[in-house]
């Protein structure tokens, strides 16, 4: 299972996000499009050593996700991709965020010091958040995402994901918008605050999307068992022929 080796799990899954980026930094869409095939057969690996339960869970993240990405990139333009698309490696690597997050926050030497390793990130994230807050940019949404997420850490049902999430999604917001594979609006266009580049707190929306896959993973799973506990109808027996007269 993906906890017994989370650290080296989630370096495999987060190494490979990151090269994927530096690969698509100067890429075509065909080089994306290459990129979302191999990041799938990555997911799918990293699916097969995975419990049932994770399992789905991630692919309820990497479906609602992806309705999130549409939505607020080629639909209200939140943050814009450089081909103003979502690339094709994003569904597929928002579920590898979500097991790279679960797998580290999950491994045992991690879990032992749940505690304090989160309070450290925390604080980390925190210190980031007041600084961004009154930087230029004045990053509003960024500290209003860091607030869920550390909402999410204090009362939420996997504080080892939120644990996790913070270093994966945090990493991976700096390089993807050093690299410039993606790019943060100053304003946001529904709320009109304003927003860092990236946004300090972003990990916060993971909080959101593991809580959407703890509410629908159990209950899918439970309607597939179910239907895979009916057995086919079985055929009606024949009449009884009657009876000869003689």
């Amino acid at each position: 299972m993906l906890e017994r080796r989370g650290v080296l799990a989630a370096a495999v899954m987060m190494g490979w996000l990151t090269v994927l980026l530096v690969v698509d930094h100067d890429g075509s869409l065909t080089v994306q499009r290459a990129l979302g095939v191999a990041t799938w057969l990555v997911l799918l690996g990293a699916l097969r050593v995975a419990s049932p339960l994770v399992r789905t869970q991630a692919l309820v993240v990497v479906a609602f996700a992806t309705l999130v990405e549409y939505t607020c990139s080629p639909g209200l333009e939140v943050y814009l991709y450089r081909f103003h698309n979502v690339p094709a490696y994003v569904p597929p690597g928002h579920g590898l965020v979500y097991l790279s997050a679960f797998a580290l926050g999950h491994d045992p030497w991690v879990r032992a010091r749940l505690r304090p390793l989160g309070l450290a990130a925390m604080t980390a994230l925190g210190v980031w958040a007041a600084w961004a807050l009154v930087a230029p940019r004045h990053d509003v949404l960024g500290a209003l995402w860091f607030g869920c997420l550390v909402a999410f850490w204090r009362w939420g049902p996997s504080r080892e994901v939120y644990v996790g999430a913070a270093v994966v999604v945090t990493w991976l917001e700096l390089a993807g918008t050093h690299l410039g594979t993606w790019v943060w609006q100053v304003h946001d266009p529904v709320l009109g605050i304003p927003i860092g580049n990236p946004p300090t707190g972003a990990a916060g929306g993971y909080g959101w999307f593991d809580l959407v896959a703890l509410l629908l993973a159990p209950w899918l799973l439970s309607r597939v068992s179910r239907v895979s506990r009916v057995s086919p109808a079985e055929p009606l027996p024949r009449p009884a022929a009657p009876p000869v007269r003689r």
